[in-house]
C-alpha cells in the first residue's frame, strides 16, 4: 500500500479513557496493571494445573486450557499499551501496529466466542447424552475442534483487516477507544464507512450470535434434562458441573448482547461510559475466569491443593535438611 492511500498518517493517538482527569492517570494505570498481572498469573497458574496434573487431561479441562491461553493473549494484546499512555504518557501506535492489535482484538475475540461453544457442547453431551458423550467427544475430537476454532476464527479478522487497510486516513487521527478495533479505525477514514462497517458487523454478529444461539439451546436442554432427575441432590450435583462454564459464559456475553441491543434501540452512551463498558467486559472474565475454575470445578481445585501441599511438603524437608 502506498503512503498517499492514507495521506502521511503514520500512527493513531488512543486516548483510552477520554474525560479521565491527569490526576487519575497514575492510579488507573496502576489498576490496569493490576488487572494485568492478575489475568496473567491466574491463567498461567490453571495452564500450569493442566501441564502437571495427568489428571486434568480431560476434554473439559482441555477446553478451558484454550480459553485461558486465549485470556492470556487478549490482555496481553490490549493491555500494554493503554497502560504506557497513562504511566508514560506513550498514547500513540503506529499504523501499522494499530491494525495488527485490530486483527488480534477480533481474532482472539471470535476463537473466545467458539471455545465457549465449545464448552457448551461439552456440557450438552456429557449431560443430556451421557452414554455417547465418551465416543462422542474424546480428546482426539477436542483437539481438532479446537484446533479448527482458531482457524476458523481468522477469516472475519483478516477480511476485516484487508478491507480497512486501503481506505483513505485523511481525517482526525484520534481514536476514542484503549485500543484499536475496526469501528475505531475505520471512522477515520475519509470515505463512506457503509460499505465496510456493514460486512464487519454482520462477520461478527455471526461469531458472537452463532456460538450464543447454539448455547441457549445446549443449557435449555440441559435445565430441561436435569428437572426430570426425581432426586433433588442429584439435580443439584448435575447443574454443579455445568454451573462453572455457565458463569464464565454469561460473563462474557450477557454485556456483549446489552451493548448491541442498547445501540438498536436507541439507548446511546457517552464515550466515556461506552469505553468503561467495553473495558469491563473485555478485561473482567481473563481476571475473573481462572479464580472461578478453581472455586467451581472440583478437580481443578483438588488438584490446585496438590500442588500447594506438594510445595509446602518439599520447602519443608528442604528446611529440615539445612537445620539437621
Amino acid at each position: 500500500m502506498s503512503e498517499g492511500n492514507h495521506s502521511g498518517v503514520t500512527e493513531f493517538l488512543l486516548t483510552g479513557f477520554p474525560g479521565l482527569h491527569p490526576q487519575y492517570h497514575g492510579l488507573v494505570s496502576a489498576l490496569l496493571f493490576l488487572v494485568y498481572f492478575l489475568t496473567l498469573v491466574g491463567n498461567a497458574t490453571i495452564i500450569f494445573l493442566f501441564a502437571a496434573d495427568r489428571r486434568l487431561h480431560k476434554p473439559m479441562y482441555y477446553i478451558i486450557l484454550n480459553l485461558c491461553m486465549c485470556d492470556a493473549l487478549f490482555s496481553t494484546t490490549t493491555l500494554p499499551k493503554i497502560i504506557s499512555k497513562y504511566w508514560f504518557g506513550s498514547g500513540s501506535i503506529s499504523f501499522m501496529a494499530c491494525f495488527i492489535q485490530m486483527y488480534l482484538v477480533h481474532y482472539l475475540g471470535s476463537v473466545n466466542s467458539l471455545i465457549l461453544f465449545l464448552m457448551a457442547l461439552d456440557r450438552y453431551l456429557a449431560i443430556c447424552h451421557p452414554l455417547t458423550y465418551s465416543n462422542a467427544l474424546k480428546m482426539s475430537t477436542v483437539h481438532i475442534l479446537s484446533v479448527m476454532a482458531w482457524i476458523i476464527s481468522n477469516v472475519g479478522p483478516l477480511m476485516m483487516v484487508i478491507r480497512a487497510y486501503p481506505l483513505p486516513y485523511c481525517a482526525s487521527n484520534v481514536i476514542n477507544h484503549c485500543y484499536c478495533d475496526h469501528i475505531g479505525i475505520t471512522l477515520l477514514a475519509c470515505t463512506d464507512r457503509a460499505p465496510y462497517g456493514f460486512p464487519a458487523f454482520i462477520m461478527a454478529m455471526i461469531f458472537l450470535l452463532g456460538p450464543l444461539a447454539f448455547i441457549v439451546f445446549s443449557y435449555s436442554s440441559i435445565i430441561a434434562a436435569v428437572l426430570k432427575i426425581a432426586d433433588s441432590s442429584g439435580r443439584m450435583k448435575t447443574l454443579s458441573t455445568c454451573s462453572t462454564q455457565l458463569i464464565i459464559i454469561s460473563l462474557y456475553y450477557l454485556p456483549r448482547c446489552f451493548v448491541y441491543l442498547a445501540s438498536n434501540v436507541g439507548l446511546r452512551f457517552s464515550v466515556d461510559v461506552r469505553v468503561v463498558i467495553i473495558m469491563l467486559y473485555s478485561l473482567c472474565p481473563p481476571m475473573v475466569n481462572p479464580l472461578i475454575y478453581c472455586l467451581r470445578a472440583q478437580d481443578m481445585k483438588e488438584s490446585l491443593w496438590r500442588q500447594l501441599n506438594k510445595r509446602s511438603i518439599s520447602q519443608k524437608t528442604q528446611v529440615s535438611a539445612v537445620c539437621g
